[in-house]
């Protein structure tokens, strides 16, 4: 049984984990150069018994989502599975918490209007915008 930092709730022989993504879309025959490819990276959250069981699913999870289609010209388009980026335990992290990152910045507090998007190019606030 494992306690969360910070919380009071239990999980019992299951641990939580993040696993974080890199698809690809390859185009064919777009007359582009192909090198440079429009990817995603995407997180999901999920329930493992170990590291080892929790990598197997990610790379089954991203084998899965692997798909094709026409594109509007007729041209076949691929979403790729290249791969895991990271993979992580999620033992010290609340249940509202689902990703971190610890990096280091120069001077991030007062360089905050040069790193931060405007609000409006968030993902979320932008897919409202559509």
């Amino acid at each position: 049984m494992r306690k969360y930092a910070g919380d009071s709730w239990l999980m019992k022989n299951v641990l939580r984990f993040s696993a974080k993504f890199l698809f690809q879309y390859r185009v064919e025959g777009s007359g582009d150069s192909e090198i440079i490819r429009l990817c995603e990276e995407r997180i999901i959250v999920f329930t493992a018994k170990s590291a080892r069981a929790a990598l197997v699913y990610a790379k089954k999870y991203g084998k899965k989502e692997e798909h094709s289609y026409k594109n509007s010209v007729g041209g076949m388009v691929y979403f790729e599975f290249v791969g895991v980026l990271d993979l992580l335990d999620l033992e010290g992290c609340g249940p509202e918490e689902v990703w971190y990152d610890i990096t280091r910045r120069k001077l991030p507090k007062e360089r905050a209007a040069n790193i931060l998007p405007a609000e409006e190019d968030l993902n979320a606030i932008r897919n409202l915008n559509r």
